[in-house]
């Protein structure tokens, strides 16, 4: 049904267009933000596009940052020669809740999937390669989801970082076949980076 403003419409259209949120969801979202001070509601709107437009990646871990090199690889209290390589950046925000991790990231931007065209060369595989290469890195610790696609690229970085003489580890399976690391309490994921094995050893189980 029509609404009796095209603006509100327009909102609305496009607060359903975030994932999750429903026509319902989004009016009702669009409501509420237009009882808010205009002041709040700009402030809101501004955050929003700032975000998109000012927003950069990491030059070292390939996370989001604000400036060139983020807050963590700049921190003089992480372990840099621990590197904890993840899918996207909901992992690194996943396991720095559970305060049992103090090395560094690498964030892929995503796994290896041939059926969605994506390969190792749409990854940040060779940033990755590059920081091992340069030397002090005493372990890669491979924290991917638990599915087909996460144990493919875990696989493939196995063998290309074992060309390094690098050790690469391997979170425990607390976590369940499948699952996504960002939806998996901050209890068992902390274990699971705490109780970490050598991949070879992981892979024969």
């Amino acid at each position: 049904m029509p609404l009796s403003s095209t603006l509100l419409e327009n909102a609305v259209d496009q607060l359903a267009t975030l994932p999750g949120i429903g026509r319902r969801s989004a009016m009702r979202l669009a409501l509420d933000l237009l009882r808010r001070d205009a002041g709040a509601v700009h402030r809101f709107a501004d955050a929003i596009r700032r975000m998109r437009d000012e927003i950069q990646y990491c030059n070292v871990c390939c996370n989001i940052s604000d400036r060139p090199v983020c807050e963590i690889c700049s921190a003089h209290d992480r372990d840099k020669g621990l590197i904890c390589v993840v899918e996207d950046i909901s992992a690194v925000v996943a396991i720095e809740n559970t305060h049992q991790f103090k090395g560094l990231y690498h964030v892929l931007g995503g796994v290896i999937s041939p059926m969605d065209g994506v390969g190792p060369e749409d990854l940040h595989i060779a940033r990755l390669l590059e920081r091992v290469a340069e030397g002090g890195v005493k372990e890669v610790v491979l924290a991917l989801s638990a599915t087909l696609e996460g144990d493919t690229t875990s696989f493939f970085l196995n063998k290309r970082l074992s060309e390094r003489d690098v050790p690469v580890t391997v979170i425990a399976r607390g976590i369940s076949i499948g699952g996504d690391l960002e939806h998996v309490d901050e209890l068992t994921l902390g274990r699971s980076i705490m109780d970490r094995k050598p991949y070879e050893q992981a892979v024969r189980r």
